[in-house]
């Protein structure tokens, strides 16, 4: 089983989301988030007064998965967020140790779906 987190720009949520449902892939929280990487920030003049806006609006996905559905859930995120810029996002693969669904208490690759 793994987590696959991914920050995504917002505009690209939607063929995100698409190109995930067309690998199968349905279960996912989605939250709001800023953060900043190699694409740094911009400058801003608010009322004369100049701001470096260095946290810029992303998204961030988090897909619990077992492992046969690892690179298809990858290759789904590349796919939809994928514009050739800087800011494209990332995408973090870690181990997950388990997964309890709360309504039946199954555990594990069950409880994942």
């Amino acid at each position: 089983m793994k987590l696959i987190i991914a920050y995504i720009q917002p505009e690209k949520l939607n063929d995100v989301k698409q190109a995930l449902f067309q690998a199968d892939v349905k279960k996912m929280s989605v939250t709001n988030s800023l953060g900043c990487g190699q694409q740094g920030g911009y400058l801003e003049t608010y009322r004369g007064v100049p701001t470096e806006v260095n946290l810029l609006k992303k998204i961030r996905l988090e897909i619990a998965v077992n492992d046969d559905f690892v690179d298809p859930t990858v290759d789904a995120i590349i796919r939809g967020a994928e514009t050739g810029n800087i800011g494209d996002g990332k995408i973090f693969i870690v181990d997950l140790a388990e997964c309890i669904r709360i309504r039946t208490r199954e555990k594990g690759k069950v409880a994942i779906g």
